[in-house]
């Protein structure tokens, strides 16, 4: 029996549902979080969006402050953040760098476990949140890769080659924090100092721009840098280096606005 299918719409829809504000944010839930909107979160940031009434201006400026806020949030810099940081000190794989960075799959993986079950402002949400961060931590301790790169050592040799494979000098207060936390050794005081500079500000401040830029790859265009229909770095350096030159204001640089307007992204969801 023969199919036949006949197309009636009399004009094309023009409609993207990513204009959609509820789309929208739940969307940034799904990709930047992994996980489906917790009520209060969902209306909080409706609400900083749909306060602009028909205002277009005031959509456009809150569309991108919700959509940065998602990148900025405890949840994504102790989830996704967590996984860059831990995977610069392990194997020196920096996100500026497109030779070393966390390829986007392992990317998604593993931040999907680390956040497994987060929901922050939720009750024990940093309880499992230590957890899952612990587990991840002792996963890479115990992986052979990193016991070739960091043989069992003193303390002090053990954190300076960590700094080391990071590429960032410590302050003194957090080359001897990390020493502490190190202890008696064994695979705990390796996890505990491991961990230790993972988390210090100096590696939290040389990771936050190339990361932010990461994060729009990985987060509104699903893909690596390098990938199709890139094949290269440069769109990456261009946002960085413009970051940098505003100081890191996404709003000046203009950079979260480009991402989310772009034709790549709003083709995931429908006509551009």
């Amino acid at each position: 029996m023969a199919v036949t299918i006949t197309d009636d719409d009399a004009v094309p829809t023009t409609v993207n549902p990513i204009d959609d504000t509820n789309f929208f944010v739940r969307q940034h839930y799904l990709d930047f979080l992994g996980r489906e909107p917790d009520t209060s979160g969902f209306q909080f940031w409706t609400g900083q969006i749909t306060a602009c009434g028909s205002d277009a201006a005031c959509i456009s400026d809150r569309r991108v402050n919700v959509s940065a806020a998602f990148f900025l949030s405890i949840e994504f810099q102790e989830t996704g953040g967590f996984v860059i940081r831990t995977q610069r000190v392990a194997f020196g794989r920096q996100s500026a760098d497109p030779t070393s960075r966390v390829p986007y799959l392992q990317f998604m993986r593993d931040t999907r476990q680390v956040g497994a079950g987060v929901v922050v402002g939720q009750p024990g949400f940093d309880t499992l949140l230590e957890a899952n961060k612990q587990a991840y931590a002792q996963q890479i301790v115990n992986d052979p890769a990193f016991l070739a790169r960091f043989p069992i050592t003193p303390a002090a040799e053990y954190v300076d080659a960590l700094y080391a494979s990071a590429a960032v000098a410590p302050t003194a207060a957090e080359r001897q924090a990390a020493i502490n936390a190190f202890g008696a050794g064994g695979t705990a005081g390796r996890v505990a100092a491991f961990r230790s500079v993972a988390d210090s500000d100096t590696l939290r401040q040389a990771e936050f721009r190339p990361s932010f830029v990461l994060s729009e790859y990985y987060g509104y265009l699903r893909r690596n840098p390098t990938d199709a229909p890139d094949f290269n770095d440069s769109g990456y350096q261009f946002w960085l280096s413009k970051l940098n030159q505003f100081n890191g204001d996404f709003n000046k640089a203009e950079m979260v606005k480009a991402f989310i307007v772009s034709q790549e992204y709003r083709g995931r969801f429908g006509q551009p």
